[in-house]
C-alpha cells in the first residue's frame, strides 16, 4: 500500500501547477496517503528540503499562478557541477545517492510535475528504481500523446489580449506591431492567438519562413487601404537558409531547460522596416504568458491531472505519465514521452508540433493569415 509521496515542480512556471498540487493532495488524503512537496522542484529534491502537503496548506490556491512549492530550471541531479582543485568543473551524476535516500526516508513514488527535461530526469531515476509518475507541464502544448497541456488556454488568453492591445496602437499610427510568444520549437501559441486576435502574419516554427511573403503581405493589406498590419512570430521561428534566435545559453548547455530563446520578432522587425520603410515595432510578451491567474479551463485540467496521478501511484502503475488523449484522461509510458530530440524534422523527435494538414493551420490559410511560406 502506498503510505508516503513526494511531489515537486520542475522547469519554469505555468498556470495551473498550484491546481495540479492541490488535485494531487485532495486524492491522496481521501485515500489516507501523506504527501510532502520537494521545493524548488529537483534543487530540493538533492538538497532533501520538502514539506507536509494538506488541505489547509493547499487551501485557495487553485486559480493561483505560479507554483506554492517554488521551481528551477538549472539543476539536473544526473550532472551537477563540481568544482576540481585546479579550478575546472566536472559534471557529476548524484541520482544514486538521492534515489537511495528516497528509498531510506519511506518514499513509496515520487510525482513529478514538469516539462521535456524534467520528464527526463523523471524517466532516468525510473531507471534507479524509483516509483515514478509524471504530470506534463508546458505552455507550450508541445507534449506528445497528449491533446492539450494545462497552462496552454491560459497563455494563448493573455497573447491574444495583447493583440487586442497592439492593434489599436497600430492603427492609430499606422505601424507594423510584431507580437514574439513563447512557444520554443512548436508554434501552438503563435497561431492559436494569431486566429483568435486577428493577426494578419503568424511565424511558426514548423514552417520556415520567407520575409518577402511577409513584405507582400503588408503590400496587399496597404493596397486595400489597412496601412497596419500585426505579425505574431513565435519564438522558435526562423528564416529559410537561417536559424532560430538563440538569446544564451546556460550551464554549459547541460541544465534541465539551458537554451533560452529569443530575439525572432526584434528580427523580424528590423527586417520589414529595412524592406518596406515602414515603421515597426516588436513587443516580446515573455514572462507574461506564464503568470497571473489561471483560466478556468486549466484549472478544470490540472486538477484532473492531479488527481488522475495520484490515483496511478495508489494503483501502482509507476513510470507513467498522467495525460489527455482522444478527449479522456489516461496515461502512457515516460518512455515514449521524455528525452525528445527538439531538432524539427529530426525523424528521433516526437515533440507534438503543430500538424501542416490540420485545422489550425487550414483555418489560418482560409481567413487569408500569411505563414510566411
Amino acid at each position: 500500500m502506498i503510505k508516503k509521496v513526494g511531489i515537486l515542480t520542475a522547469g519554469g512556471d505555468c498556470p495551473g501547477l498550484n491546481a495540479v498540487i492541490r488535485g494531487i493532495v485532495k486524492t491522496a488524503e481521501y485515500n489516507n496517503v501523506e504527501t510532502y512537496g520537494f521545493l524548488q522542484g529537483y534543487k530540493g529534491l538533492y538538497e532533501n528540503q520538502y514539506i507536509k502537503l494538506d488541505s489547509y496548506v493547499t487551501s485557495g490556491i487553485v486559480h493561483l499562478g505560479g507554483t506554492i512549492l517554488g521551481s528551477n530550471n538549472k539543476t539536473n541531479i544526473f550532472a551537477l557541477p563540481e568544482k576540481a582543485p585546479d579550478g575546472s568543473v566536472a559534471y557529476v551524476d548524484k541520482s544514486f545517492e538521492v534515489a537511495d535516500r528516497l528509498r531510506r526516508d519511506g518514499f513509496d513514488a515520487l510525482i513529478v510535475i514538469g516539462g521535456d527535461g524534467s520528464l527526463k530526469s523523471a524517466r532516468d531515476f525510473t531507471r534507479r528504481g524509483l516509483n515514478i509518475i509524471g504530470v506534463p507541464k508546458t505552455i507550450d502544448n508541445d507534449v506528445p500523446y497528449t491533446d492539450m497541456t494545462f497552462g496552454f488556454n491560459t497563455a494563448v488568453g493573455v497573447a491574444t489580449e495583447a493583440i487586442d492591445r497592439l492593434h489599436t496602437t497600430a492603427e492609430a499610427h499606422g505601424r507594423i506591431m510584431v507580437l514574439e510568444v513563447m512557444g520554443r520549437y512548436a508554434g501552438w501559441i503563435a497561431l492559436a492567438a494569431g486566429i483568435a486576435g486577428g493577426a494578419d502574419t503568424v511565424l511558426v516554427p514548423e514552417i520556415p519562413y520567407d520575409i518577402n511573403s511577409v513584405v507582400k503581405k503588408i503590400e496587399q493589406r496597404r493596397n486595400m487601404g489597412k496601412k497596419f498590419s500585426i505579425i505574431v512570430v513565435a519564438e522558435g521561428a526562423k528564416p529559410k537558409e537561417g536559424d532560430i534566435s538563440v538569446r544564451s545559453i546556460e550551464n554549459s548547455g547541460t541544465g534541465l531547460d539551458s537554451i533560452k530563446l529569443g530575439g525572432a520578432g526584434e528580427y523580424v522587425a528590423k527586417e520589414i522596416e529595412k524592406l518596406t520603410g515602414q515603421e515597426a515595432r516588436a513587443t516580446n510578451l515573455g514572462y507574461l504568458q506564464r503568470g497571473g491567474n489561471t483560466c478556468p479551463y486549466d484549472r478544470i485540467l490540472s486538477t484532473e491531472y492531479g488527481s488522475a496521478a495520484m490515483q496511478l501511484a495508489i494503483d501502482e502503475k509507476f513510470g507513467r505519465m498522467v495525460t489527455l488523449l482522444n478527449g479522456k484522461i489516461t496515461d502512457v509510458s515516460l518512455d515514449d514521452v521524455a528525452g525528445r530530440d527538439t531538432e524539427i524534422g529530426s525523424k528521433s523527435s516526437n515533440l507534438k508540433l503543430l500538424d501542416l494538414e490540420g485545422d489550425y493551420v487550414k483555418t489560418a490559410r482560409r481567413v487569408g493569415i500569411c505563414l510566411g511560406d
